[in-house]
């Protein structure tokens, strides 16, 4: 019997892969076509500005004249200035006292709404809908009137034995009233933090509960080393927030930060060298330090999230 042999696979109709095709003309053009939007948004209102924000921190510029080529004064001049380090201070203390007061409070409204009850929508909403108006102007001006002198915390702290004149117009008290009003707007990190809730097995707390874990061991053990890279993730996105605070601090305090600085935040004198003073150069110098000052302090956070931070499949 004869045998055919078998007819080679023919070359020429075996289809060529895509990395080997020759890109078609036109390609290139029409890819930076559909991208130009984006770069032309980048480099106008982005970066354009960033230079030349650099540029005049070393100059001396009143927004009218000419910009006058200073070197390094205006970031030297900067540790002489009291009010700067006062407003160091006050953005310092409003960090430390806002970030991890509002981050408790929105982990433990998401434990509470990490259930499986009726009418988890619409708790979700309430505690979510103040971070969406809070940031306003007249949310602020509310929330000034509501904490002045004979208002309706005055009164209520009176009734119980405590006198203090109204927060809004007493240093002690208006940076703890700043830090109320972050914490009313707990509802971006509540949902981040529900989410991350969510991807929690449900069997580790079985197998803890068996083993007569109770809730706060259980919560401790299993739900933070679970959700760390979320606390870490809304850590460094509300550290950043709070460093550039500015509407509510400039309604309550005006530019001054009244009463007395104490609500003289970075932000409010950055803006008032700005455009109060017509200070230009030594506005955008605060700035390109501000900007520093926040990478480092995320840098710093990054460092330390070594230790207490655990991801999916990490060896530690």
């Amino acid at each position: 019997m004869t045998r055919t042999a078998a007819r080679p696979p023919d070359l020429a109709a075996a289809p060529v892969p895509a990395r080997e095709r020759g890109r078609l003309p036109g390609d290139g053009v029409a890819g930076y076509l559909f991208l130009s939007p984006w770069i032309l948004g980048i480099v106008a209102l982005t970066l354009g500005p960033m230079l030349t924000s650099l540029y005049l921190s070393f100059t001396d510029y009143d927004l009218f004249g000419t910009p006058e080529w200073v070197g390094l004064d205006n970031y030297g001049r900067m540790f002489s200035d009291s009010r700067w380090l006062n407003s160091l201070q006050v953005t310092a203390l409003y960090v430390v006292l806002a970030v991890p007061v509002k981050l408790a409070a929105a982990l433990a409204v998401a434990v509470l709404l990490d259930n499986r009850r009726g009418g988890q929508g619409f708790y979700r909403a309430a505690f979510y809908g103040p971070s969406l108006i809070g940031g306003s102007v007249s949310i602020a001006i509310v929330w000034k009137v509501v904490f002045s002198d004979d208002s309706v915390v005055d009164r209520l702290l009176r009734a119980v034995g405590i006198d203090t004149g109204g927060w809004a117009g007493n240093p002690d008290f208006s940076v703890l009233m700043l830090v109320l009003l972050a914490v009313w707007q707990l509802g971006a990190p509540m949902v981040i933090f529900l989410a991350g809730l969510k991807q929690v097995p449900r069997d580790l707390y079985e197998a803890a509960e068996v083993d007569g874990a109770g809730p706060w061991r259980r919560f401790r053990s299993i739900t933070l080393p679970m959700i760390s890279p979320v606390v870490f993730f809304n850590l460094v996105l509300e550290v950043i927030n709070a460093f550039q605070v500015f509407t509510s601090a400039y309604v309550v305090g005006g530019p001054n930060g009244q009463p007395a600085g104490s609500t003289l935040f970075y932000t409010v004198y950055l803006f008032d060298r700005g455009f109060g003073d017509y200070r230009m150069g030594y506005a955008s110098a605060m700035a390109w330090m501000l900007l520093l000052g926040v990478g480092l302090v995320t840098a710093f956070l990054f460092r330390t999230a070594r230790g207490w931070v655990h991801y999916s499949g990490d060896a530690r």
